[in-house]
């Protein structure tokens, strides 16, 4: 277990890095690390927690936290004392303590270089200030003397370089230092020092100034005589001979709060170890514009520096800036004079630079940082060839034509690194507006160029909170990112200006595509490209990082450059972005309908009018249907949204028209029901009755699967009024079919084969038995399970065989193993052979699980388990049950579920599991209680059987009196089992 508080709080386990959210539970465990070895008193810690305004049930609070804790941390670590709390460390368990003996042992040693070596090791513990992030007063009190120790240790580093002449990097940590710690007289004065032994006398006599204003400005005082006498050293030097010139050090100054990036900086210093004993080694940092590619690659420079002793060269090779890309001669000519070499001794050509280049590297251990490259040709020719090099290349464009590169693609900032780089740049109110600052982040994508722009909004605005960042902002973000010349747009449109034409309409474009993600097909049908130059474009796009290929064929947008991209569409006439819209409407449109079974299919392009597609090629190539709409399924409210947009409301009803099957049998009841409420008012809106019959037959069948009937008959009404009206006889089939599930889910099974009767004559008189089986085929279905349910089991028999035979008549794999599945269930109440049943039953459940049928599928294995029970194996019973139960919350079934949750309560009683069997048949009535008669009252009937087990005889009467009536109301044979039930109970024999 390690704890780490030099910098945010963090608990490793085992290399696993333990969350503690809390925020409380956050200051507890940071006030006793900041006591390692003490107990730490009930009231420190109240104090800490509360800031000396504790509730009254501050001590509760207290042990609620420490619980929690005790929890998530291995056993014995938190210590329990009269006196309060501590926590129980070996040497190595906090960095805090491992910092502080390293710092002692560099104190101890007389041997600079061991000294040197003991305090470099202790500052690379630091992730930056002490417990960052935490702000209760008492924590932070503890925290400053630890980051005192540091700035201390750090002025002790320093004298250790300076004495022994090895500060070639210095300048740029040290500057990096001094901006953390700007009071700091020592630390400046060191700073001071190395620059002027780095040659940069001016520079140093300019940070003397800089220290005394600011001393004067912010305390009143005048320099110390540290600084003083670095000021007097440096002024002396200057009328003294110039010592032999420096190696060239060109690095341009890195930020001093480099944040994050923790995993890339560790792979690419581990790439140059790895390759520094082979040869020159060249590293490749390349991501989307902002995505603080230039500051990593100094970062890593100024790490990897003192391997590098012989120069530090930097080159801004501009491929993506106002300017043209830097050409090899003129970058040759920028690359030798930082080198040293003299203006006469550079030749004109740029092969004669090349070579005099790659001579000067010759027995070098050189560095050089080629930043912005445009091309794997251009920087190609500039690449050092010498075994002691190393270069690090940024760009925005994957460079795939470079050999031998050990490539690093930036994504956007974790939300942890994205609020720290925030509190960085903002101070202490990013802190106390927590969610303000998340806000933000999200706001600017987790981009660093964002972050930092709008961080420094906030830092000019002293007056201003973070929530009013936040307003500013406001859901487009881009127009607000900007300090001075500085913003996030100017850096996308670099990128973007530099994109062949086509690759510039599909990025414009894809500003109007509603969803998040977009697959080929999709963008083709937005484009109107060809399929293969669509790819090729978004090849194009991916390897200029404007877009993202998170797996493969599936692409999205950063949230800025979404916003980019929709500005530059919404520059396009309106009438030219409507028609690019409508076509990928439709494209999506007929996608949904494919995945459709052919069964189906009639029914569904009847209600939909569905004409020829406008891409027919896009569908041919349209290999799983039921994947694309799953991935396009998140994105379906933002297609209609886009389809009012256009004002083409008939994509608002139709496409949740086409998606319901899918939806419904996948349980995603709230979303089909959101969308088809949204296309049942878009379809009353514009008038058409056709449109809101079909709409609302299927918001209906929705609503039936919740236990909403109120809901369902009104709308089956109005659908009927409709149907009847317009005179359309199929129609009012489908309606009257689902009329009968409104009766058979009412537990009114009488009326349900009323009305199947009644729309069996109808089927008769207009004719649709001969040209739509479908209907005629529904009709047998749900006869025979009226029949079932009302115990006429000779009648569901017949109706079940009828439905298989138009089953097999029209190849439909669902009616098939809805046809076996019912036949066996009659089977096994009839007693029949257990295992021609149980045949029936695993073809029923492989024809399910081939058709996707999840319900099918449950159901055929609740009735195995049925078979399993009755075959004296209760245990394969109880696995059956298990896994239906699962299918049924997974689709969200609650009917079914409730079921088979009476189901598993009736075999865990029989196996003497009491305790379970009550949980089981509590959860099957808490389920369908008031809402479903049937499966309630055999929840009822299983909760009286525990109740009666239990020696509670009251309680299972009670149950089994309200399982009688409601089976009595429904005319169900199960009334006969409770009368006797309740019979024997009243005997005395039960």
């Amino acid at each position: 277990m390690r704890f780490g508080i030099l910098g945010a709080l963090r608990v490793i386990d085992g290399g696993r890095e333990i969350a503690i959210t809390a925020g409380r539970d956050r200051v507890v465990l940071a006030m006793l690390l900041l006591h390692p070895g003490e107990i730490v008193g009930a009231d420190d810690l109240i104090d800490a927690v509360w800031d000396e305004a504790p509730p009254a049930t501050a001590r509760g609070q207290l042990q609620t936290c420490v619980s929690r804790l005790r929890r998530m941390l291995p056993a014995g670590v938190i210590l329990t004392d009269p006196a309060g709390y501590g926590i129980r460390l070996d040497d190595d368990d906090l960095d805090a303590v491992v910092f502080t003996r390293l710092v002692g042992q560099a104190r101890r040693v007389a041997e600079a270089e061991t000294a040197r070596k003991s305090l470099r090791e202790a500052l690379a513990l630091w992730r930056g200030p002490a417990l960052v992030g935490l702000d209760s007063r008492a924590v932070r009190q503890r925290a400053a003397v630890l980051d005192e120790r540091y700035a201390v240790a750090v002025e002790d580093w320093a004298d250790l370089e300076l004495g022994g002449g090895d500060d070639r990097n210095l300048v740029a940590e040290l500057t990096g230092l001094v901006e953390r710690f700007p009071l700091r007289e020592r630390l400046r004065a060191q700073l001071m020092l190395s620059l002027e032994r780095a040659g940069r006398q001016a520079e140093a006599l300019a940070e003397f100034r800089r220290a005394r204003d600011l001393l004067q400005m912010e305390l009143g005082v005048d320099p110390g005589p540290a600084l003083r006498e670095a000021h007097r050293r440096i002024l002396a030097a200057e009328d003294t001979p110039s010592a032999a010139p420096s190696p060239p050090r060109c690095l341009p100054r890195t930020v001093a709060d480099f944040t994050g990036r923790d995993d890339a900086v560790a792979r690419l210093l581990a790439a140059a170890g790895a390759g520094a004993a082979h040869g020159p080694t060249v590293l490749m940092i390349d991501g989307m514009a902002g995505s603080g590619k230039t500051t990593l690659a100094l970062h890593v420079a100024n790490r990897l520096g003192d391997g590098y002793p012989d120069a530090h060269l930097f080159l801004d090779l501009q491929g993506h800036s106002e300017n043209e890309p830097l050409e090899p001669g003129a970058a040759l000519l920028i690359l030798l004079r930082q080198l040293g070499v003299e203006a006469d001794r550079i030749p004109a050509g740029t092969q004669e630079r090349s070579a005099l280049w790659r001579t000067e590297l010759s027995g070098r251990r050189a560095l050089v940082v080629f930043d912005n490259a445009a091309s794997s040709v251009q920087v190609g020719r500039l690449l050092p060839n010498s075994a002691g090099s190393l270069s690090l290349i940024t760009s925005r464009r994957r460079l795939v034509g470079l050999d031998s590169v050990r490539l690093e693609s930036l994504p956007v900032l974790g939300v942890s690194e994205a609020l720290v780089l925030l509190e960085k740049i903002a101070g202490g109110r990013v802190a106390a507006e927590p969610n303000a600052a998340l806000e933000v982040v999200h706001r600017c994508g987790r981009l660093p160029l964002a972050i930092r722009l709008a961080g420094s909004r906030l830092v000019h605005r002293p007056r201003w909170r973070v929530a009013d960042l936040v307003r500013r902002l406001g859901e487009s973000a881009l127009p607000e990112l900007a300090a001075e010349d500085r913003t996030v747009a100017s850096a996308f449109t670099l990128s973007y200006a530099q994109l062949p034409e086509r690759e510039q309409r599909v990025f414009r474009l894809l500003g109007l595509h509603p969803g998040e993600r977009f697959e080929p097909l999709a963008v083709a049908a937005l484009t109107g490209l060809p399929l293969d130059d669509t790819r090729d474009a978004l090849d194009g796009l991916v390897d200029v990082n404007l877009i993202e290929e998170p797996e493969p064929e599936l692409y999205r947008l950063h949230d800025l450059l979404r916003q980019y991209a929709a500005a530059l569409a919404g520059e396009l006439p309106a009438g030219e972005r409507a028609a690019v819209v409508a076509g990928l409407l439709d494209f999506h449109l007929h996608a949904i309908a494919a995945w459709t079974p052919r069964q189906r299919r009639e029914h569904l392009d009847r209600d939909l009018r569905l004409g020829r597609p406008d891409r027919p090629d896009l569908l041919a190539a349209l290999d799983d249907p039921g994947r694309h709409l799953e991935r396009e399924r998140p994105y379906l409210p933002a297609f209609v949204d886009a389809a009012l947009a256009i004002d083409r409301p008939d994509f608002a009803w139709r496409l949740p028209r086409a998606a319901w099957r899918y939806l419904y049998t996948r349980g995603y009841h709230t979303e089909i029901q959101l969308l088809l409420a949204h296309g049942l008012e878009t379809a009353r809106n514009i008038g058409d009755q056709a449109a809101v019959a079909t709409v609302a037959n299927y918001l209906a069948s929705c609503a039936l699967r919740l236990g909403r009937h109120a809901e369902v008959r009104a709308l089956l009404e109005e659908a009927i009024r409709i149907r009847r009206a317009l005179g359309d006889d199929r129609g009012m089939s489908t309606l009257l079919l689902n009329l009968a599930g409104l009766h058979a889910s009412e537990g009114r099974n009488a009326e349900m084969l009323e009305t199947l009767e009644a729309l069996a004559t109808h089927q008769a008189v207009s004719r649709i038995a001969r040209d739509d089986l479908m209907n005629v085929a529904l009709r047998l279905e749900h006869c025979g399970i009226a029949h079932a349910r009302l115990g006429r089991l000779p009648q569901a028999l017949r109706c079940f065989r009828l439905r298989l035979q138009l089953a097999i008549e029209m190849k439909e794999t669902a009616g098939l193993a809805y046809s076996f599945l019912n036949i066996a269930g009659v089977k096994r109440r009839q007693g029949a052979d257990v295992g021609t049943t149980s045949r029936m039953l695993r073809v029923a459940l492989r024809l399910n699980r081939a058709a996707e049928h999840a319900i099918g599928e449950s159901e055929s294995l609740a009735e195995l388990a049925l078979l399993e029970l009755a075959e004296g194996r209760p245990a394969a019973a109880l696995e059956l049950l298990g896994q239906a139960i699962v299918i049924a919350e997974r689709v969200r079934h609650q009917r079914l579920k409730s079921l088979f949750c009476s189901y598993r309560g009736e075999v865990l009683l029989a196996s003497g599991e009491f305790a379970q069997a009550r949980v089981s048949c509590d959860e099957a009535i808490h389920l369908v209680a008031n809402r479903y008669p049937y499966e309630w009252a055999v929840a009822l009937t299983g909760s009286g059987a525990v109740d009666l087990a239990a020696g509670d005889p009251a309680a299972a009467r009670r149950s089994w009196a309200q399982a009688l009536a409601l089976f009595t109301r429904m005319d169900a044979p199960e009334r006969l089992d409770v009368e006797r039930r309740l019979a024997a109970l009243e005997s005395g024999t039960d």
